[in-house]
C-alpha cells in the first residue's frame, strides 16, 4: 500500500541507503495526480523490444539503474515505465484496461490490498508467473495472496512492510519510560492493550503538547494488520463486522483517540506533517518505509533521537506485486523482467538502494540487510528487526473491498472519536459509510 492502505502517498526516494530511512519502500504514495512516462534506454528503443511497465508512484527499480542493468544483461531489450502518482488513480484504470483486455502495460503492477480482488476476477487475463519466479524464494503467505485456488500465480511480490513500533527516546525518558528497545518491546510484548496502557502512563508525565501516538489510523492499521482474519472470512463472505478482532480493535483505538493517547490528525496531510517536524508524538506504527516518511517531515534535531522496538504482535503494513498481461505483444520477455525484477538478488539491491524491504527471506542475513543503518535511529539493527517482524507475519485472508472497508473504518471511523465522538458512535459512523460503499 504503498503507505496508507494503498490510496496515498508514496514518498520521493530520498538518498542512498546506507540510511534506510532514506526513501520510503517501494509502495508510499506522494500526492501528484499525474502520470509519468520515462525510458531507461538512451536510443530510444531502436531495433529493440520495448518493454512498458505500469506502476503507481516509486517503486525504485528505475532509480536503483535495475532497468538500465537489465539491459545491460539484454542488449535487445529496451525499458519504458509509465508511473501514475496515486493507486486510487492507477487501479480503477488497470481493473477497466483489464475488463477490455487493451491498453494494458507489458507488467502492471498491483498494490496489495487490490490483490484478492484482481485474483478473484482477473486471473484469466494474466500469465500464471509461478513458471517464472520461484516460490521457494518468497514468504509464503506473500506468494499465496497472489495465487488462485487452482495455483495460478498471477503477480510476484515486491516489497513487504513489517511491522514494528518506532518511538523517541528522548519524549520516552522524559515520561518516566525505559527507552532501551528490548525493555521496550517487552512493555507491550503480545498485546495491543499493553500497549495503549503505556501510552497512558506516558501521559502522565508527558512532555507538554505531546501524544503518545500519532494517529487513530495509524493504530489501528497496526492493530488490523496483525490479524489472520479481519474483513473476510475464508468462504469469501463479509465478516468485518462480526470479527471481534476487528470490533475489538476499533474499540481500543478509539478510546485511545477519545482519551488523548494518540493524536487528533489523519496521517499524511499537511497536518499530520507538521506533528513529526515539531516532535509532538512519542511513538508511531512503524513499517521500514514509515522511516522514510519520519526522515523527510523532521528537522535536524530530530536525527538520532528514534529507536525502534518491535510491535506487540507482528504484520504487515504495504507491499506490492509484478503482474504480466496475457495479451501483451512480449509476454515472455515482460515475464522475464517481471521474474528478475523480483528475484532476491535485485531485491536487497533495491533495499540497498531504496528501502524497499525484501518479500524474499533469503537476504534477510545478507551484509546489506542486517548493516542497513538510518540516520533518524543510528546505530539501531533496522533490517535485524524488520526482518524478524517479516519471518511472523500471519498468513492474512484479503478479500476484494480491503481498501472500502480499512479507509472506512480509519477515515470515518476512530478518526471521529479523536474529534469527540464516542466509540459507539464512531463506529456507527464506519459502519454505515463502508456498507454504502459496499453496496454501489
Amino acid at each position: 500500500m504503498r503507505a496508507r492502505i494503498g490510496t496515498r502517498r508514496r514518498a520521493i526516494a530520498l538518498a542512498a541507503v546506507a540510511s534506510l530511512g532514506a526513501a520510503l519502500l517501494a509502495g508510499c504514495a506522494d500526492d501528484g495526480d499525474g502520470s509519468d512516462k520515462t525510458s531507461s534506454g538512451d536510443g530510444g528503443g531502436k531495433g529493440k523490444t520495448t518493454l512498458t511497465v505500469g506502476l503507481f508512484g516509486t517503486f525504485g527499480f528505475k532509480e536503483a539503474g535495475l532497468f538500465d542493468e537489465y539491459e545491460k544483461l539484454n542488449p535487445d531489450i529496451n525499458i519504458e515505465q509509465n508511473v501514475i502518482e496515486r493507486n486510487e488513480n492507477y487501479y480503477p484504470a488497470l481493473v477497466n484496461h483489464l475488463t477490455t483486455n487493451s491498453g494494458l502495460m507489458d507488467i502492471q503492477a498491483v498494490e496489495v490490498a487490490n490483490i484478492s480482488e484482481v485474483v478473484q476476477t482477473q486471473s484469466d487475463k494474466l500469465l500464471d508467473l509461478s513458471k517464472y519466479g520461484k516460490k521457494s524464494d518468497y514468504l509464503e503467505w506473500k506468494w499465496q495472496q497472489a495465487t488462485t485456488e487452482g495455483g495460478q500465480t498471477v503477480g510476484l511480490g515486491t516489497d513487504v512492510g513489517p511491522m514494528a513500533i518506532c518511538y523517541r527516546k528522548d519524549l520516552f525518558q522524559q515520561a518516566g519510560l525505559p527507552t532501551d528497545r528490548e525493555e521496550v518491546g517487552k512493555l507491550w510484548a503480545g498485546d495491543w492493550a499493553k500497549l495503549v496502557d503505556v501510552g497512558r502512563d506516558y501521559m502522565k508525565k508527558a512532555p507538554k503538547g505531546t501524544y503518545f501516538m500519532d494517529s487513530p489510523g495509524g493504530l489501528l492499521n497496526a492493530i488490523l494488520g496483525s490479524e489472520t482474519k479481519k474483513f473476510y472470512d475464508e468462504s469469501g463472505e463479509v465478516v468485518y463486522k462480526t470479527n471481534p478482532a476487528v470490533k475489538d480493535g476499533f474499540m481500543l483505538t478509539a478510546e485511545a483517540a477519545q482519551d488523548g493517547v494518540v493524536g487528533n490528525q489523519t496521517q499524511f496531510q499537511p497536518a499530520w506533517d507538521q506533528t513529526i517536524a515539531n516532535s509532538k508524538f512519542a511513538a508511531i506504527s512503524c513499517p521500514p518505509w514509515m522511516l522514510g516518511t519520519i526522515k523527510g517531515k523532521s528537522k535536524p534535531e530530530a536525527k538520532g533521537q528514534w529507536d525502534v522496538a518491535q510491535a506487540p504482535k507482528s504484520g504487515n503494513w504495504g507491499g506490492a506485486f509484478l503482474a504480466v498481461p496475457k495479451s501483451g505483444k512480449h509476454a515472455e520477455e515482460a515475464a522475464k523482467l517481471a521474474a528478475w525484477l523480483t528475484a532476491p538478488e535485485q531485491q536487497v539491491k533495491l533495499f540497498a538502494k531504496q528501502g524497499s524491504f525484501p518479500s524474499t527471506p533469503a537476504v534477510y542475513t545478507s551484509p546489506e540487510v542486517t548493516g542497513a543503518k538510518n540516520e533518524m535511529t543510528g546505530d539501531t539493527p533496522i533490517g535485524t528487526i524488520f526482518a524478524e517482524a517479516a519471518k511472523n507475519i500471519p498468513v492474512q485472508i484479503i478479500g476484494p473491498k480491503d481498501l472500502i472497508v480499512q479507509q472506512g473504518l480509519t477515515d470515518n471511523g476512530v478518526a471521529l472519536a479523536a474529534q469527540g465522538k464516542s466509540p459507539q458512535e464512531a463506529w456507527d459512523a464506519a459502519v454505515k459509510t463502508i456498507d454504502n460503499k459496499l453496496e454501489q
